[in-house]
């Protein structure tokens, strides 16, 4: 029972999309209107400004913590922790409460991380900075860390929690299909433009 008490907490903690809820305090307009149409962090800095854009990835990073920390609370171990993981990762791609169009999850997926092993999660932390310092994108940065999260955990923490990111790391991928398209033909714009 505890099991799907913490995967729906997960879930409609997930829903909460930090740059919805952001825009709409600031009497701006809704995000998945703006910029690129994603309600995360990298779309809000392009439309919003920094100020708001950490509040969106702080919040969704938070939301990823949160979940992982009552499922633990509630005595939620081994692979359906990383399951949990998922599950918060999944609410923010999919929310409930946004007719179920959301962000990309990179943030809730990083937070959910530091949260399962702090290790782990300052190494992803660390390879999205390098990687976004050296090409200047933020979608390369989020892929390159979903491909090596699963070994980062695997080998530095709880191989249990690998089903859970390999999860995350598919959805990821996918969720970036189309900046994928322009990565490949150099059309994709550099953070800070």
């Amino acid at each position: 029972m505890n099991i799907i008490i913490a995967f729906i907490i997960a879930y409609l903690l997930g829903s909460v999309s930090t740059s919805i809820l952001v825009c709409k305090l600031a009497k701006l307009p809704d995000p998945r209107s703006q910029g690129s149409g994603n309600a995360g962090a990298t779309n809000m800095l392009r439309f919003a400004g920094k100020k708001l854009a950490l509040l969106t990835l702080a919040g969704d990073m938070l939301k990823g913590v949160l979940a992982v920390l009552i499922a633990r609370w509630i005595g939620v171990m081994s692979v359906e922790l990383g399951i949990v993981a998922f599950i918060v990762f999944l609410g923010h791609v999919y929310p409930i409460y946004f007719r179920f169009q959301g962000g990309k999850g990179v943030a809730t997926f990083l937070g959910a991380l530091l949260a399962l092993s702090p290790l782990t999660g300052a190494l992803a932390l660390i390879t999205w900075v390098v990687v976004a310092l050296v090409f200047r994108y933020s979608s390369l940065a989020s892929i390159i860390v979903a491909l090596l999260t699963p070994f980062y955990i695997f080998v530095l923490s709880n191989p249990a929690y690998v089903l859970g990111l390999v999860l995350i790391s598919l959805l990821l991928i996918w969720r970036h299909r189309k900046n994928i398209d322009r990565l490949r033909l150099r059309s994709e714009p550099k953070i800070g433009r």
